[in-house]
């Protein structure tokens, strides 16, 4: 399944990027910086992590994201949050191990809840809804570089 993301999406990514570089968090949202898997200058692409378990993950907002398939490319790039950067590997979970991610992340990250009901993905955007969207949509481990 590939959805055509939302028209709002690519200014408000910019905005986002924008006020991380000036050093203005924008709440939960950090911003990940990783190679391009074609021209290799550094795309950076806002999303939300969230802590599940020990480990810091975080869900594709719709199947098909392009920033997904520079992060399977890169595997590995730096996540930043207002100031502070860190170097981060990153793996895709195989969509078993998504499972539990997905389950958790209605809970975790309200805004993608949203962002999933808008574009059609879920209808009332509860755990089971979430976890049968395994396979479909990218869940990605972040771990210290």
């Amino acid at each position: 399944m590939k959805l055509t993301p939302p028209r709002f999406l690519k200014p408000m990514n910019k905005f986002v990027v924008a006020l991380q570089k000036l050093g203005i968090p924008a709440g939960p949202a950090m911003v990940l910086t990783v190679p391009g898997r074609k021209s290799g200058l550094p795309r950076s692409t806002p999303m939300t992590p969230f802590e599940f378990d020990g480990g810091l993950y975080v869900v594709a907002g719709y199947p098909g994201a392009d920033w997904a398939a520079n992060v399977r490319a890169a595997g590995v790039g730096t996540l930043t949050r207002g100031r502070r950067s860190r170097r981060v590997r990153i793996a895709e979970l195989t969509a078993e191990d998504a499972r539990r991610v997905l389950r958790v992340f209605p809970a975790q990250v309200p805004v993608g809840v949203a962002f999933a009901k808008r574009s059609g993905l879920v209808k009332d955007g509860s755990a089971d809804e979430f976890e049968a969207l395994a396979g479909q949509l990218a869940v990605f481990r972040f771990d210290p570089a």
